[in-house]
């Protein structure tokens, strides 16, 4: 597991600065979360973090995101290197559809790899057991991909960006889509995945993040507000804004 440290870091969208001079951290073994009203930058300042901004036209980043000591965005570092050791889960569910559930595991694997049949099978079922789904499909990897349930889906994603053995997992609202059964095995999952990776998650769900993370990081307007771990952000904020936010005054 390793660290992620981020100095002086601003974002833009074209003329557009989206973030502003962020610092913070995450730390191995945790779950950080970034949390704030629609608008203030929590997707992006996720995307910089395994550098996914640039790949929107007219986006860039500047500033420093160290990867265990190493700046991501330094010169000769290569993005897709950074992607596969810094993966990412997205809001929706987004397996490929007609793919079988094994394909969608080890989609991953299959960039720029010739690994043996045996092997990704020893992967994939590795990656499903780690987010809790081998159980529900071991009997069906042949089945398509989109005929799982949406919370199955999300989990299969979630086994997609494991298989390629990670070192931080960034998940960007991954139980917003879900019912509330789906959501509570999501958030589980999130708990159990901490003791082996670095997690950082975006939420717009203040009970959530209560629930499941060790930090909270309080953004409004592209800026930190406030960083500190999640029990004293919810009960003593430094910040008054950070009080209004969580307590429902704003938001």
């Amino acid at each position: 597991m390793k660290s992620l440290v981020v100095s002086d870091l601003s974002a833009w969208f074209g003329r557009k600065r989206v973030l502003r001079s962020v610092d913070m951290s995450a730390e191995p073994g945790s779950v950080t979360a970034i949390i704030g009203p629609s608008g203030c930058g929590k997707s992006t300042l996720l995307r910089c973090l395994n550098r996914m901004h640039e790949e929107v036209r007219g986006a860039r980043a500047q500033g420093k995101v160290l990867f265990d000591g190493l700046d991501i965005y330094g010169p000769g570092v290569d993005p897709v290197d950074v992607r596969r050791r810094i993966g990412m889960v997205f809001q929706r569910p987004n397996p490929f559809p007609t793919m079988s559930i094994f394909e969608n595991a080890v989609a991953g694997l299959r960039l720029g790899s010739k690994m043996r049949r045996a092997e990704l099978q020893e992967r994939a079922e590795r990656a499903l057991r780690a987010s809790g789904l081998w159980e529900e499909v071991k009997d069906g990897l042949d089945e398509p991909g989109g005929k799982l349930s949406g919370g199955q889906q999300q989990r299969l994603c979630i086994a997609r960006a494991l298989a390629v053995e990670p070192e931080v997992l960034l998940m960007d609202e991954p139980a917003s889509a879900l019912d509330p059964a789906s959501t509570l095995r999501i958030e589980e999952l999130i708990q159990e995945l901490k003791s082996r990776y670095n997690v950082v998650i975006v939420t717009h769900n203040m009970q959530q993040a209560a629930r499941i993370s060790d930090w909270t990081l309080f953004m409004l307007y592209g800026e930190v507000v406030e960083y500190a771990p999640t029990k004293k952000m919810f009960t003593t904020p430094e910040d008054r804004r950070t009080e209004d936010y969580v307590t429902g005054r704003f938001g």
